[in-house]
This record gives structure tokens, C-alpha cells and sequence, in this order.
């Protein structure tokens, strides 16, 4: 069995490090980066990385921004998948009353010093040095068109039907201090799938960063499980 990881906004992966570390080598792991993907919402991206999926059995791993795109390739029901991760992450979005402030959107634009001041909450001040710089070039890195797009799709999103049509286990990863996704994103998931189960973990937004550990240890028993 395989863990195919689909990262959060910035798209590269690179920030799964912590993580993968973690989790050693349980398992084979497989991450799907979409950062030259360009300017593309949910739709357009599953259909991209749909064909992509391993065939063989897995379980796939959706974080933040990624989580509904994880829910709609889960809802396509690929031959081989056996579970769904949903780490700090959402079925709609996660802050509707945002939506107002969409006239604003293109005059968003990603600098350094923005990926400086989100660092404290989106992975906390109390990470190490080299992911704190890490996190910099990959947020950063993130082009103002695909940034714009993405923030977007978030305000927009609503995959509840999709997840309600997830025919595999589910596991919710809600991180204790998430300031970006609220408490009730994780309800709405239990809802819609009442045999969810939602793992709270402690740390900030970045959880598979701030706290690998025991992030690593709820996948793994998960994987454990699912792969019966």
C-alpha cells in the first residue's frame, strides 16, 4: 500500500519534509505537486492529477488547501484507494463571510514579506530554522495569478456532495490552534460523513509541520487499519 500526499496552497511538497520524515519508511510514499500547474481552480486540477493516482492501493492525503481537491478525486472512486486523509482542511469554505472581500482579490500579490508575516500562523514561531526558511521560498514562490486563483477557489468551494460520496474511510486531522481553518470545518465534515474520524492534534494551521510526530503516528494507524 502507498500514501499519496497532495499538498497545501503552495503546491510543491516541499513542506511535507517534517512529515515524511516522521513517517520513515512504513510505507511507500508518493507526493503530487501541481506548483506549474498555473492558474487553475479544484475542477481543473483533479482532472490533472487524476490520471496520476496509483492504480495499486493507497491511501490519499489531501492538506489545507488540497482538501477538497482530495475529495474530488476520492469522490471519482479510483480502483485503488482505501482511505482518505483530510489534514487541516475543509468540504466548504472554511470562511464564508470572506466572500465579500473577492473584489479585492487582484490586488493580492505574494512577497516575502507576506510569507514572513503568515509564518506564526500558518506553522508557528517555534519551528526550526531550516523549514522556517523552506516555507519562505515555497510560499513565496507562489505566482500572484495562481495565488489569486486559489484564494478564490476557496472562497468558493463546496464539495460536501462529492465527500458525501466517498465510499472509503475517512480520517479529519484537526490541528488544535488552526487560526486559518475553524473548528467547525472539521464538524461539517463528521456530518456529512457521520463514520469520519476526526484526530485532534496539537499545533498550529501547518500541523504536518508542527507536529510530524504525531501527525505520522494517526496516518499510520489509519493506513494500518484501512489496509485491513
Amino acid at each position: 500500500m502507498e500514501l499519496v500526499l497532495i499538498p497545501g496552497m503552495d503546491g510543491t511538497g516541499r513542506l511535507f519534509a517534517p512529515f515524511l520524515a516522521a513517517m520513515g519508511d512504513t510505507l511507500p510514499i508518493q507526493v503530487l505537486p501541481y506548483a506549474g500547474r498555473g492558474a487553475v481552480g479544484y475542477d481543473r486540477l483533479a482532472d490533472e492529477l487524476a490520471p496520476l493516482l496509483p492504480s495499486s492501493p493507497f491511501v490519499l492525503l489531501g492538506e489545507s488547501f488540497a482538501g477538497p481537491l482530495a475529495i474530488l478525486l476520492a469522490a471519482r472512486k479510483p480502483p485503488g484507494l482505501l482511505g482518505l486523509v483530510l489534514a487541516a482542511t475543509f468540504a466548504r469554505s472554511p470562511r464564508p463571510w470572506a466572500r465579500c472581500l473577492s473584489p479585492m482579490l487582484p490586488l493580492v500579490s505574494m512577497t516575502r514579506a507576506w510569507a514572513h508575516a503568515s509564518l506564526p500562523f500558518l506553522i508557528g514561531n517555534r519551528a526550526p530554522a531550516q523549514l522556517k526558511r523552506t516555507y519562505i521560498d515555497a510560499v513565496s514562490g507562489i505566482g500572484n495569478a495562481a495565488l489569486r486563483m486559489r484564494l478564490s477557489a476557496t472562497l468558493d468551494v463546496d464539495v460536501s456532495a462529492q465527500l458525501a460520496r466517498v465510499g472509503v474511510p475517512v480520517l479529519c486531522i484537526r490541528a488544535s490552534r488552526d487560526i486559518v481553518v475553524p473548528r467547525a470545518a472539521s464538524r461539517h465534515i463528521a456530518a456529512v460523513q457521520p463514520d469520519a474520524t476526526v484526530a485532534v492534534v496539537d499545533g498550529p494551521h501547518g500541523i504536518l509541520q508542527a507536529n510530524p510526530v504525531e501527525a505520522a503516528a494517526r496516518v499510520r494507524a489509519f493506513a494500518s487499519d484501512v489496509s485491513g
